[in-house]
């Protein structure tokens, strides 16, 4: 009885040291390693549509596989792909990268501009910026990217000043003009549309407007120029992925001919093309 107890003792243990050998080996491969399939993390819109379509019309005369995962913050999408659950993502802009890359050591890099994203602003109170209260509340994203390009669009159509220089770099410090004693309220870009109840004016995200029934290019009050605009929504891998083949197959896709067309039809410049 003693000795079949030591023998399954011993052999429970090679069970169980052989399952944590291949645990091992399963943390140290990629997502791209176990599967043929590109795992790409999205917001929902415009990049999940996009990517929809290069899936269901361009991908397989190219061999390319796409699992498309959807996430609803800025947040997840970088997590998940330095944790290797995501070969790719698509959902940012280099400013924004950026400070990632800065705050969370992340080695990513980031391929070519697909598509801009137009911040706006929108309101359910007014009807122009000229109609915005003295002391009215103003909801802005709360990533600094963001807030930063909030400012510079509210400076732009005459809300406020700037000092000079800034530009899209702009903290509330920065603000040496408010005429209106406009208030602000920093958000989550995504609680943004849902802000408009309880404020005067919100700038938000064109995709989160986008998601929530707006149009950018007939309901916001002011829109940021496409033009040479630094904000231009792009894949991401992890450094070194670059050159996958999946990932070259995907690029390539997303800047053809087709992919174009598609943005201005579905989006009538509610979404730009930036190629």
């Amino acid at each position: 009885m003693r000795r079949r107890s030591v023998a399954a003792v011993l052999a429970a243990a090679s069970l169980v040291l052989g399952l944590a050998a291949c645990g091992s080996s399963d943390d140290d491969s990629s997502a791209s390693s176990s599967s043929d399939t590109l795992k790409v993390g999205v917001s929902p819109v415009p990049h999940a549509e996009i990517l929809k379509y290069v899936s269901d019309n361009l991908a397989a005369a190219e061999g390319l596989k796409l699992e498309i995962v959807e996430f609803n913050d800025y947040i997840q999408p970088n997590v998940a792909l330095q944790e290797k659950q995501l070969d790719a993502n698509y959902f940012q802009h280099i400013p924004y990268l950026e400070e990632e890359v800065a705050s969370k050591g992340y080695k990513f890099t980031a391929l070519k501009p697909v598509h801009i994203e137009p911040l706006g602003v929108y309101s359910k109170k007014v009807k122009t910026l000229a109609e915005v209260p003295s002391g009215g509340v103003v909801g802005i994203p709360n990533d600094p990217s963001n807030s930063g390009r909030a400012l510079s669009l509210l400076a732009k159509n005459g809300l406020l000043t700037l000092k000079d220089g800034v530009g899209v770099k702009a903290t509330e410090k920065d603000i040496v003009a408010n005429p209106k004693n406009l208030e602000f309220k920093a958000l989550e870009a995504a609680q943004l549309p849902r802000s408009l109840e309880d404020t005067a004016i919100s700038v938000i995200n064109g995709n989160y407007a986008i998601e929530t029934g707006l149009k950018p290019a007939t309901d916001s009050l002011a829109l940021e120029s496409g033009e040479d605009n630094p904000y231009a929504n792009l894949v991401v891998v992890r450094t070194g992925d670059e050159g996958d083949a999946r990932v070259v197959k995907l690029e390539k896709l997303l800047h053809s001919a087709e992919v174009k067309k598609f943005i201005e039809d579905k989006y009538q410049g509610s979404v730009l093309a930036a190629f």
